[in-house]
């Protein structure tokens, strides 16, 4: 039997439900599985016009946040009417002034509006705020643990790290009271920062149950035959840090006798340019864009694929991904993997045994490994079976997530019977 977790966690997310954060979702139902009692709160309304079947097991009820202080002044108004009453208030409002005066923008003050209705309309029941991201949920989440006297946590993954003024990590990772963090290089960065033991590794895993292996192999196609060109399959978001312009480059660059066609799952603001560059380049012909596809549509594109590829760089503001859950994805689903040797990649991707690695803003060796194996689908099956493997064994969700489930004081063992997919 699981043991009850002593009072609710609020989960604090920046939006909910999101196409391309499953991996939170997987993570707050593996935890509802163990027995955590939680209310997810939501900084911002959904964007995305469908959902993953996993967001429909999530028992959690929502309170989203004014996303705009401008579109709910009565309820910001009642919530500091409210707030500003309590001890604590005072001190709590100078920590958002010193905040505010390095850091002089409008999202700063919208932080503060927001953490005074979480903290107004939390419910009593909430014993401890655990928040997904270190930049603006980690700060409303701050503001609002602070005013209701509870102890915080957080998780840590890309972006919300290397965006993030070192003086603002430094002051979080002081207030919380534990932080994980989903790859090693990020765990390296973020404790030289952090009192001891106060950051740990948990990496995302994924939920081997959602992506079972391929139900048969992949054909031998190898890029000679115009009636069945072989598939390239890239996911993310159309964004600088994934480096979609450089894979576009490096297909360009493949010899004009091979045969292939590339598609791309994920949207962006990055879409119409993206598209431009391909029709310059002269293979607009040959891609396919599919925009945000739910969970079940993108496990088919993985299996109609034959290779995986992404090309993440660091963007000119420094972001970059941390260990992105597609490649988890594709290589569940024996997809050989290229990819770039940007921050927790390798701890996945070994090169030559589960995947091939190339320098990041490289597009001729990015070409060089895609044709090597696009031409050779002995050497496809070899990585993709490695990197199933070394998925399997690493990086499944469930031995991940219980390490954090004992973070949050969920002792009670195994998971219980999940639904049925």
């Amino acid at each position: 039997m699981i043991a009850a977790q002593p009072g609710r966690v609020a989960v604090v997310l920046k939006g909910y439900p999101r196409l391309s954060e499953t991996f939170i979702a997987q993570e707050i139902a593996a935890l509802e599985r163990r027995g955590l009692n939680a209310l997810i709160v939501s900084l911002r309304f959904p964007t995305d016009d469908r959902a993953h079947p996993v967001h429909r097991e999530i028992r959690a009820p929502v309170l989203y946040l004014p996303e705009y202080l401008y579109q709910e002044p009565l309820r910001v108004l009642r919530a500091w009417w409210r707030v500003r009453k309590w001890p604590v208030y005072r001190k709590v409002r100078a920590l958002w002034l010193r905040d505010l005066r390095r850091d002089p923008t409008p999202n700063r003050g919208r932080r503060f509006g927001q953490a005074l209705v979480l903290a107004s309309e939390l419910p009593a029941d909430v014993a401890r705020l655990h928040v997904h991201f270190l930049h603006t949920p980690a700060s409303v989440t701050r503001y609002a643990a602070m005013l209701r006297g509870l102890p915080w946590s957080g998780s840590a993954h890309a972006k919300d790290i290397w965006t993030t003024p070192e003086w603002e990590k430094r002051e979080k990772l002081q207030d919380c009271e534990w932080l994980v963090t989903c790859t090693a290089a990020n765990y390296a960065h973020l404790a030289a920062l952090a009192p001891q033991g106060r950051v740990e590794l948990v990496y995302h895993g994924l939920d081997l149950a959602r992506f079972a292996p391929p139900p048969q192999g992949r054909g031998a196609r190898d890029g000679s035959a115009a009636s069945d060109p072989i598939t390239i399959i890239s996911v993310g978001r159309l964004v600088e840090k994934k480096g979609v312009d450089v894979l576009l480059q490096a297909l360009a660059l493949l010899p004009r006798a091979l045969h292939w066609r590339f598609v791309h799952v994920g949207g962006g603001p990055l879409r119409r340019p993206l598209e431009t560059l391909a029709r310059k380049l002269g293979v607009a012909d040959r891609v396919q864009w599919r925009g945000a596809l739910a969970q079940e549509a993108l496990l088919q594109e993985y299996r109609a694929a034959d290779i995986f590829a992404i090309a993440s760089r660091i963007a000119r503001d420094g972001d970059r991904d941390g260990l992105p859950n597609v490649l988890m994805e594709a290589q569940s689903q024996d997809l050989p993997c290229v990819a770039t040797r940007v921050s927790g990649i390798p701890e996945l991707v070994e090169d030559g045994v589960t995947g091939l690695l190339v320098p990041a803003e490289a597009p001729e060796a990015l070409a060089r490994a895609l044709e090597a194996l696009v031409m050779d689908p002995a050497k496809r099956a070899q990585l993709g079976l490695a990197g199933r493997l070394r998925v399997a064994s690493r990086f499944a969700l469930e031995g991940n997530v219980e390490r954090l489930a004992r973070r949050l004081g969920l002792h009670g063992g195994a998971a219980a019977t999940r639904p049925a997919c």
